[in-house]
């Protein structure tokens, strides 16, 4: 029985593995980098054993969601294939995920790749969401929902955009699916655009900071409730200030960050921020790799789930008032090796939720969530609607809403594909390499209902 190679080939990382297994033994960036004092470029894994990554040179073959370097793909595959998994693609199965609404010239040059360059036996093309739901409903009880519907509405948050699609039976429902053009590279090159405006120039460093905003950065509950949080101690003068143009907060999430309207309040002294977090750069002499100061300073938000924290003297005494004080405060100690984020945690991630903050004409998550259930058949509307207080406003009082987080949003899509091509009949459905010679890859690609 020859091996069925189970590849996720996502923008930003590539994961890679046998099916039947539980995890993938191989997750590398999908890029080529090369460090300033090297001529050489490093490929994928090649990036992880390297100690100074510090303003790296990348090379993708992606390009907004799409290939547009099928030669710098094949490298990489090559990589992984022959030196990382070890395996013959002329006696093995590629079950192959690829973005939705690939277009049909990218469809052909990844066909040519497979049987032409490295002849694998055959190929099954699979979508990220319907993956995630098969694995998801794997996991499920008999009596949950998910397993009772086999319905579910998945969003797939990566590298260059975000997906809402309704999933019926192990398939995307596609006239359904509803895109966000922003991904994890926007809010890395956003973040990056913050602290280089606030604190250190970091334009150049990306590995570094898609480092600091997964270790750092998280989506808050009560933005307008954090950004006072992140400038004022005192208890009653956040509650009194949180208006927006005359609307309480807790009657919605309509707002931008530049509706607020009163910030009379006192400011915290830097070491009393709940949300102030310090990460240090490399010096390339005692540490090479970027690292959080305090591990235990950056969950000091987390304490905020129940109510907000009470004055104390030490802020009431705060001289505001002392010019030199605030001057000294505002200037930026260039022989640190290291920077200080504070509403910048939550302000990035916040961007999926109101794009229109970076300029994009586009919808929020929420609001694709509910266009993309409304393209459905409207029996599918309460099954499909199960981030409950950004969802509520929008949709029906009688439509229950009920959020299920994956076990490992990284690895999901892949588990989903060990399992469907671990199935008995997976064989059967693929695409062979005679097949594709006789019939060509437009025809082939017909059998996996993209």
């Amino acid at each position: 029985m020859s091996n069925i190679v189970v590849l996720d080939n996502g923008a930003g990382l590539c994961k890679a593995g046998i099916a039947g297994e539980r995890d993938p033994s191989v997750i590398v960036p999908n890029c080529l980098g090369r460090p300033v004092a090297s001529k050489k470029w490093l490929i994928a894994d090649q990036l992880h054993t390297c100690e100074d990554l510090t303003s790296v040179s990348i090379r993708r073959p992606f390009d907004r969601g799409y290939l547009i370097n099928p030669d710098l793909q094949k490298e990489i595959w090559e990589r992984i294939f022959r030196s990382l998994l070890h395996i013959d693609p002329t006696h093995s199965t590629l079950l192959l995920v690829e973005p939705l609404f690939n277009l049909p010239s990218i469809q052909r040059s990844i066909d040519e790749i497979v049987f032409e360059d490295f002849g694998f036996q055959s190929l099954f093309v699979a979508d990220s969401p319907s993956l995630v739901h098969l694995y998801e409903t794997s996991r499920c009880r008999g009596d949950e929902l998910l397993g009772k519907g086999q319905c579910s509405l998945v969003v797939d948050c990566g590298f260059s955009f975000i997906h809402a699609a309704p999933v019926l039976q192990n398939f995307t429902i596609n006239h359904g699916v509803k895109r966000l053009d922003l991904g994890g590279k926007a809010l890395t090159n956003y973040l990056k655009e913050l602290v280089s405006y606030r604190s250190i120039n970091v334009m150049d460093e990306t590995f570094i900071m898609d480092d600091v905003k997964e270790k750092l950065c998280f989506v808050s509950l009560d933005v307008p409730r954090d950004l006072q949080i992140a400038r004022c101690r005192n208890q009653n003068n956040v509650r009194d200030s949180l208006v927006f143009d005359n609307t309480p907060v807790h009657e919605g999430k309509n707002w931008t960050v530049n509706s607020i309207v009163s910030l009379s309040v006192c400011r915290s002294r830097g070491k009393d921020n709940l949300f102030r977090s310090s990460y240090v750069l490399p010096d390339g002499i005692e540490h090479m790799k970027g690292f959080v100061k305090d591990p235990d300073q950056a969950k000091r938000y987390l304490t905020l789930e129940d109510g907000l924290p009470l004055e104390t003297n030490e802020d009431m005494n705060h001289p505001l008032s002392n010019k030199e004080k605030a001057e000294e405060r505002k200037k930026v100690d260039l022989t640190k090796n290291e920077f200080d984020l504070t509403n910048e945690r939550f302000l990035v991630p916040e961007m999926i939720f109101q794009p229109a903050d970076l300029g994009m004409n586009q919808a929020g998550l929420a609001e694709c969530i509910v266009r993309a259930v409304n393209s459905c058949h409207p029996h599918l509307h309460p099954v499909l609607y199960e981030r409950e207080s950004d969802l509520r406003p929008l949709i029906p009082d009688n439509y229950q809403v009920k959020i299920t987080t994956q076990e490992d949003p990284i690895l999901g899509v892949w588990r989903g594909g060990s399992l469907l091509a671990s199935s008995p009949d997976f064989e059967s459905t693929c695409v062979t390499k005679s097949e594709y010679e006789e019939y060509g890859s437009a025809r082939c690609r017909r059998r996996f209902f993209h």
